[in-house]
């Protein structure tokens, strides 16, 4: 078991929240992203993990609120992920600086 970082007690993994103090168990960051219209009534969510298993998961959403799916990458993943959702973006950039003679 781990102890909780704010007031020491143990705490099973499976706790989101120290039973003990209530101080959060899990540090992560949440976003929920829009689907394209054509996937209506769904969301994704992404939940980046910190700590001892950090990690990035990926859930997507139905309009009841109930997971659909899940995947989780690792950090180098998720970086991976990032650099190739900016390529378009850059090669966009790029090739209208080349059309304007830049």
């Amino acid at each position: 078991m781990a102890a909780c970082p704010r007031c020491g007690s143990e705490v099973e993994p499976r706790f989101r929240f120290c039973p003990w103090c209530a101080a959060p168990q899990r540090r992560k960051l949440v976003e929920f992203f829009r689907a394209h219209p054509r996937d209506d009534g769904r969301a994704l969510r992404v939940s980046h993990y910190f700590g001892d298993d950090p990690q990035v998961r990926f859930s997507v959403w139905s309009e009841e609120g109930v997971a659909q799916a899940a995947v989780s990458l690792e950090e180098a993943e998720a970086e991976r992920l990032a650099v190739f959702l900016q390529r378009p973006r850059a090669r966009s950039v790029r090739l209208l600086e080349h059309l304007r003679g830049r």
